[in-house]
């Protein structure tokens, strides 16, 4: 039982920690974190990957409320875990910035509204659904939501460039392509598993260091 509450308050101390390197950067407030991810969720056509660009364009660029490499790790592991990527991003963000508030304050901004529009948007389309400038308006999204996945995309493999060089993160975005275009192996899999590889290689060469000695 000791041991259970000495963890659960290590967590918590390691997360006032975060919170207080946070501070040092840019000060998040409730409005400003709730209008960030209002902003990215209501503007994310299609939902999933399509808001990512729209979050990391609130959280990064306007706000400052971290760097590029922090929220491609986010990225990273959020994509690793089950359930919607947008609502994990804001719960873990609004945790960051301001703790269990910020938590309740980006989710709240990030699935009510959508849950309204829904409403509307469902039953609007139930009467206009036969019309050909509802199925073009949809269409023509399409694009616009690729050209923001492709900046985040060449954004993310610029960062990468930085800590591993061009040849390593070439090899690594061919193999991915290969892995999950040819042979079918799921997204949140392949991230596992890099993941898992990149914590168990600094033992091995640790080891290996011993053995020389």
């Amino acid at each position: 039982m000791n041991r259970k509450v000495d963890w659960m308050a290590q967590i918590e101390k390691d997360g006032r920690g975060k919170r207080a390197a946070a501070k040092g950067g840019p000060r998040a407030h409730y409005s400003d974190i709730f209008i960030a991810f209002f902003r990215s969720s209501i503007l994310s056509f299609g939902g999933g990957p399509s808001g990512i660009p729209l979050i990391e364009a609130e959280v990064v660029k306007k706000y400052k409320w971290m760097a590029l490499e922090e929220f491609g790790d986010i990225v990273a592991i959020a994509n690793a875990l089950p359930g919607p990527i947008n609502t994990k991003l804001a719960g873990y963000i609004g945790w960051k910035l301001k703790g269990i508030g910020g938590l309740l304050t980006a989710l709240v901004a990030c699935v009510f509204p959508m849950v309204v529009a829904l409403i509307v948007l469902l039953g609007f389309l139930d009467v206009f659904q036969q019309q050909r400038w509802v199925r073009g308006m949809t269409q023509a999204v399409l694009p616009v939501v690729g050209v923001l996945m492709a900046q985040l995309t060449w954004r993310f493999v610029s960062s990468a460039k930085k800590g591993m060089g061009w040849t390593v993160s070439l090899i690594l975005i061919a193999v991915s392509f290969i892995l999950m275009e040819i042979l079918h192996v799921q997204p949140p899999i392949l991230i596992a598993l890099t993941l898992l590889y990149v914590l168990i290689m600094p033992v091995k060469r640790k080891e290996s260091a011993g053995g020389r000695k």
